[in-house]
């Protein structure tokens, strides 16, 4: 029985890196490297065009940064995810990244197998962040910015649709409602439905 790969797109503007990175997936039977992009703006195309499972995105590229990139990935492409991959950035990026719609982001330095394990887990829609990346994190939650589109789709589940039925209202698949939910969550700190929705009204991101 054949089971199917996880598709992978690494977005890198250094050759070595992604270089390094296809030579470590392509060991693993799993995993399938379908294409490579050196800036932001080429890493938008090459998602519509491929339709990959995980983006792994590095946030510091030239042309468009991949937090724009992934911003319009997860607009355009919601049945896609994304995981930043990063040397080092600062706490803003890091933020901005996670509002953007990143499901996690690890650091290149990471041990070979880490970072394997963080493109499975948010093939599975598992939230990824190094441990010294936590923290930061936090300050995306305590300023959740919701793009118009999660705003629209959170506005839905306080009105009680189901995943099924808000496919339908925008045209996108039920994983799609599901991806743009976590991410979601994951901006708001959120566990269930009803809290997100609580939580944005309290902060005053949704209007009913």
């Amino acid at each position: 029985m054949n089971t199917a790969k996880t598709t992978v797109l690494i977005a890198d503007d250094h050759n070595i890196v992604r270089t390094g990175l296809k030579a470590l997936l392509e060991m693993e039977s799993d995993l399938s490297v379908v294409g490579e992009a050196s800036d932001g703006k080429q890493a938008v195309a090459e998602t519509l065009r491929l339709k990959p499972d995980v983006v792994v995105m590095d946030i510091s590229m030239p042309v468009m940064d991949g937090i724009e990139a992934t911003e319009r990935i997860i607009c355009n492409a919601p049945d896609t995810r994304v995981l930043a991959l990063t040397s080092f950035s600062s706490d803003e990026d890091v933020a901005r990244i996670i509002s953007a719609g990143a499901i996690g982001i690890v650091m290149k330095d990471s041990d070979n197998d880490d970072i394997v394990a963080s493109i499975r887990k948010t093939a599975a829609g598992e939230t990824v962040l190094s441990p010294e990346l936590k923290r930061i994190s936090q300050t995306a939650i305590e300023t959740p910015k919701l793009t118009p589109r999660q705003k629209e789709i959170l506005h839905s589940v306080t009105r009680g649709l189901s995943n099924q039925d808000i496919a339908k209202q925008f045209g996108i698949s039920v994983d799609g409602v599901k991806n743009h939910l976590r991410a979601i969550f994951l901006k708001l700190g959120a566990a269930t439905r009803a809290e997100a929705g609580a939580i944005a009204l309290r902060k005053h991101l949704l209007k009913l």
